[in-house]
Order: structure tokens, then C-alpha cells, then sequence
């Protein structure tokens, strides 16, 4: 199978290469200089040259805060862009996997929200990703949409390496305790992505598309996340840092966060069989990669 995915720095990018050569799937990064996602001319002349089995959309304007004052820029890349990616996927015959994010829901519901549950984006990056699930849809009926959220990884940057490098020199942290979510392994997202690529590769069946949920099983705060950090940190190292539980309200942002990203993945587990492993195990194994290998 060969798999072609947008991008070639970010964690879900990284993590698909390191699965790939653990297991043998080609994966072939596509991204600046040759392709940009900003400039939709690039992207089917990229992926016709490589002719892959399946297309992975991951790469995206992530920088939730600046897109704030960088609206054309974020919808330009998370929207137009990820719209020429299942274009030209149409074009090869080859199904699309996309990456989206919890944000594009509001974060006012009481329990975990499902697919069905209505979008209301609070922020640009939440509308910009939401306008990309739409323009995803229309390009092409052959899509997987993946929601996730909170991804961390032994690559790139994330809220697990930013408490670890923090935890070097600081022995206490104010962390945002009333904003809820799912902590997902950006390698656990990686093996799903796999997993569903084989099927959808091999099997048109219009069940196996639409959109699902994919996070980490459990639900965790920012402090909880951070307090399980530490612990294995001290396990690891007898470093100790404290976390001061705060409001979001003591944390100003330009973007507004959800204070509700839990996702249910019940409809991926019915319909493929996956549900990832609970967060803290995740995390574990992604803490001692780190820690091995030092930031």
C-alpha cells in the first residue's frame, strides 16, 4: 500500500513515517517546496506523480492563536487547500483520510460529543477546519474524516514536550483545570490511520466513509494531564513540579478554547473495530521516548 500524506513535519506526518518502517507501508510525505496547500495549482501535480493507493490529509494551519488576526491565511490552507487535496484524490480514484480537530465544535455540551452533534466553531482555526470537513465532503464522496484532539508525540511541538522542557527549570506550573478533552497519541492516530486506509482501499463500501471520532480513551483536564506528566517524571527522574490548578479565565487567549472537547468514538468502534488505548498508557510510552532520548 502505498500511502501519500500531506506535509512533513507535523507529529501525525512524523508518526506515520516511524509505523511505516516499523511495518513495511510506503509512506511518502508531499509538502513545500513542492507542493503547498496554500497554492491548490501544486497539489494534484504532486500526488499524480506519485500515484498512491489512498491520500492522507494531516498537514494544516495549526497556530489556533495567530489565526485569530490571520483569517484568509488559516482558511486559505484548512479550507481551499485540504478542498484541492480530495479534489485530486477524485481525479487519482484513490479515497481521502483527513485530519480535523474537536474545535469545531462550541465546548457547551455536557458529555462527550458524537458525529452527529451540531458544529459550532468558537474560534477561526474551529471555523477554518470545519469549512475544510465541508469542502472535503463535496470534493469527494471516498473520505474518511478523522476529528481528534489534544495530540502529543515525541515530535514537533506539543502540550507533553512543552511541560517536560518547563519542568527543567521550573518547579511549579499554572495549568488550566476546567477545559476537558481526550489526549490523544499522535502514533496511535498514525496506527488507525493505517488500519483504515487498508480498509478503505480495499473496500468501497459507503459505511466506511463519512466522518468519526479518534482520541485517546478517557477524559483528562489540562492540570490532570499535567499532574500525570510529572508523576512519571518523577518516576523517571525524581524531579518533582507542582501544578497550581487555574481558570481559563486566568489564562487569556486571542482564540477561545471549548471547555467540552471530549469525543465519542463509539461510531469508529462499531465500525471499524478501533479504539485507542487509555490516554495515561499512551502517554507513558510517548514520555519514555522522550525521556530516553532527551528533548
Amino acid at each position: 500500500m502505498r500511502v501519500a500524506v500531506t506535509g512533513k513535519q507535523g507529529q501525525v506526518v512524523q508518526s506515520l513515517l516511524r509505523r511505516g518502517t516499523e511495518t513495511g507501508v510506503e509512506i511518502s510525505p508531499v509538502g513545500r517546496p513542492e507542493m503547498d496547500l496554500a497554492d491548490p495549482a501544486s497539489i494534484a501535480a504532486a500526488f499524480s506523480a506519485l500515484r498512491p493507493d489512498v491520500i492522507v490529509s494531516a498537514a494544516a494551519y495549526t497556530a489556533v492563536d495567530k489565526a485569530e488576526s490571520e483569517p484568509e491565511l488559516a482558511f486559505s490552507i484548512n479550507a481551499a487547500g485540504a478542498g484541492a487535496v480530495a479534489e485530486a484524490a477524485a481525479r487519482l480514484g484513490v479515497p481521502v483520510i483527513h485530519i480535523s480537530t474537536d474545535y469545531v465544535f462550541s465546548g457547551d455540551k455536557a458529555s462527550a460529543y458524537c458525529e452527529e452533534d451540531a458544529t459550532a466553531p468558537i474560534s477561526v482555526y474551529g471555523r477554518s477546519k470545519l469549512a475544510g470537513e465541508k469542502a472535503i465532503a463535496a470534493a469527494s464522496p471516498n473520505h474518511v474524516i478523522l476529528r481528534t484532539a489534544w495530540v502529543y508525540s515525541p515530535f514537533g511541538t506539543n502540550f507533553l514536550k512543552t511541560m517536560l522542557r518547563l519542568a527543567e527549570t521550573r518547579d511549579h506550573l499554572r495549568v488550566v483545570a476546567d477545559q476537558t478533552g481526550c489526549p490523544t497519541s499522535a502514533l496511535d492516530i498514525a496506527d488507525a490511520i493505517l488500519a483504515i486506509a487498508a480498509r478503505v482501499v480495499a473496500d468501497p463500501a459507503p459505511s466506511l466513509r463519512g466522518t468519526f471520532h479518534l482520541t485517546g480513551s478517557g477524559v483528562a483536564s489540562w492540570a490532570d494531564f499535567a499532574e500525570e506528566i510529572f508523576t512519571e517524571l518523577s518516576k523517571s527522574s525524581g524531579r518533582n513540579v507542582g501544578v497550581e490548578r487555574i481558570p481559563t479565565a486566568d489564562y487569556p487567549t486571542p482564540a477561545k478554547r471549548p471547555a467540552n472537547s471530549r469525543l465519542n468514538g463509539d461510531k469508529l468502534a462499531r465500525t471499524y473495530g478501533i479504539r485507542l488505548p487509555e490516554w495515561k498508557q499512551s502517554m507513558t510510552i510517548v514520555m519514555q521516548d522522550l525521556l530516553n532520548k532527551g528533548l
